[in-house]
């Protein structure tokens, strides 16, 4: 256990040792802070930039800035390595690169990595666990050249725990540098600070994708890769300024994901623009074997890659629909009211027709997961799916829920359990396939979804709906429907990033990038954080 305890540290001791030789971020800063892909592959193709020079900046970043943002739990030992065979490569290349060639990425710590890293779900439970194999979504990236540059932190076990922690935080993603407690004989040193927005470290991160958020916000890297179940991506995307895209659930591969849900989970992109997650997306999608949805999905893959539908005129005659409930939580605040006015002028003038004072039916039981059965379905595929995963490792202390349960207790000051509980972990726990109960939760969540926004898109011939924030995230999750958010501003007075997010049906991906990159382009919101 002790060789894995040095692992989880290497934010700390990896980026440290490379100290002789880092970059300083004063020398680069014109050339990486706030660079996009786009950016990093014209310097590389200048010969201004190498690869070991951006890994640099982000160890040097991570080291200046990680102590309390926390946005990432691990750092990759063979990350320097990996950039010396990009940087190889592009030199003996005589043809075109893949756009994520010798780009460092971040990945959420629920997907695996058959490498030097843990996948742990930022639990101790899983710490020195070893993955049969990389994750679908990793193996596309290791061939297209991408640098796997650490794992971020998360909500533990994806939010999906307990009910009682704070957003974004884990046991392990809250290692410290004050206290220490011993864990199967093995001494680790922690400290629960939780993780802190870079625009404003008293407001809210959202989660559980939220050390990728924070991550690539910060320019702690170039690129990151989170997961959503029912708004992890949407949500932390929107509170630290930065794109996020859910897929149309098995668009991406799951394989090698831990899991919640293989009905609504789903991976996707989390990055500074609308490009640089397209060229993301473009690189995890496809077929994989090993998750049966992508056969299926694949049916929506554009020929020539989404790269295509990032277009300034994105927005002519796009019909958009707002539904009045999804901007009901603005509706007493002045600025962000009056800020939302602006951005339904500004899409009307890019050439969208906004169709607004619409319903979608029974829009109440869709957001509440209570009401529509989504709970009730998550416990049962949890325990099912998450079992199979632990099943499937090569190694772990943990081979089952049941003795996750009874990890944490034994371990219950480190995963702090006294404070947090694990009672979703308990109701999971205590179900038992997919009875008559989630069969027909099952039921009433198609119902929900066909008779809701199926049906509200297609009688209003509608291209997107828009939302405020993460407000439709629960609408887009149980349809298995994809949504990009896109920074929407900083409020006056509190102080804190929002985003507007535009959702559409299954495989409507080209249309929503088109409209996300348009009025991305149109706005220009986004701004890098105050860190200073």
């Amino acid at each position: 256990m002790a060789i894995y305890f040095l692992l989880s540290s290497l934010l700390l001791i990896c980026v440290l040792s490379y100290g002789s030789q880092k970059l300083t971020a004063k020398r680069l800063k014109i050339t990486i802070e706030e660079a996009t892909v786009d950016d990093l592959q014209l310097a590389f193709r200048l010969k201004t930039l190498t690869s070991r020079e951006v890994v640099l900046f982000y160890l040097d970043k991570i080291r200046e800035l990680n102590e309390n943002l926390r946005g990432v739990i691990e750092v990759n030992p063979d990350a320097l390595s990996q950039a010396d065979i990009a940087d190889k490569e592009r030199r003996e290349c005589n043809h075109t690169l893949p756009k994520l060639h010798g780009i460092p990425i971040l990945l959420k710590d629920n997907i695996a990595t058959k490498d030097k890293l843990n996948t742990t779900a930022g639990s101790f439970a899983l710490l020195g666990s070893i993955v049969p194999r990389d994750a679908g979504v990793v193996s596309k990236l290791r061939r297209s050249g991408a640098i796997i540059s650490g794992k971020a932190s998360l909500s533990e076990w994806s939010n999906f725990r307990t009910s009682w922690a704070p957003n974004g935080w884990s046991a392990r993603g809250s290692q410290g540098k004050e206290g220490f407690v011993k864990l199967n004989t093995t001494w680790f040193n922690f400290l629960n600070l939780w993780k802190q927005n870079p625009y404003n470290s008293s407001v809210e991160v959202c989660g559980s994708s939220s050390g990728p958020a924070i991550s690539v916000a910060a320019n702690m890297v170039s690129v990151t890769l989170g997961t959503e179940t029912d708004g992890s991506i949407i949500c932390p995307a929107s509170f630290n300024s930065v794109v996020g895209i859910k897929p149309t659930v098995g668009l991406t591969s799951r394989a090698g994901v831990i899991p919640i849900s293989p009905r609504q989970d789903t991976v996707g992109p989390i990055c500074r623009t609308v490009a640089d997650s397209v060229h993301v997306l473009d690189i995890i999608v496809g077929i994989d074997r090993n998750d049966n949805a992508t056969s299926e999905a694949s049916k929506y893959i554009p020929v020539g890659g989404y790269g295509q539908f990032l277009k300034h005129n994105g927005l002519e005659g796009k019909r958009l629909g707002i539904v009045n409930m999804l901007f009901d939580s603005i509706n007493h605040d002045v600025f962000l009211k009056q800020t939302f006015e602006q951005h339904f002028t500004t899409l009307r003038k890019q050439g969208a027709v906004l169709v607004d004072n619409l319903e979608i039916a029974h829009i109440e039981d869709v957001l509440d997961s209570h009401s529509s059965g989504e709970f009730d379905a998550m416990l049962a595929e949890f325990k099912i799916a998450l079992n199979e995963y632990l099943g499937d490792l090569v190694k772990s202390p943990v081979k089952s829920l049941r003795e996750v349960i009874e990890f944490n207790k034994n371990h219950s000051k480190v995963e702090k359990i006294n404070e947090y509980g694990q009672d979703i972990f308990e109701l999971a726990e205590k179900t038992n396939g997919m009875g008559p109960k989630e069969q027909e939760a099952l039921s009433n969540l198609k119902r929900l979804s066909k008779q809701g926004f199926k049906k509200l898109m297609t009688d209003h011939s509608l291209d997107a709906l828009v939302a405020y924030a993460n407000s439709a995230s629960s609408i887009l999750a149980i349809g298995g429907f994809p949504g990009i958010v896109v920074p929407a501003g900083y409020h006056n007075t509190k102080k804190y990033p929002f985003g507007i997010c535009f959702g559409g049906l299954r495989g409507s991906e080209p249309k929503l990038i088109e409209i996300a990159y348009a009025f991305e382009q149109a706005t220009k919101i986004r701004r890098k954080p105050p860190l200073a």
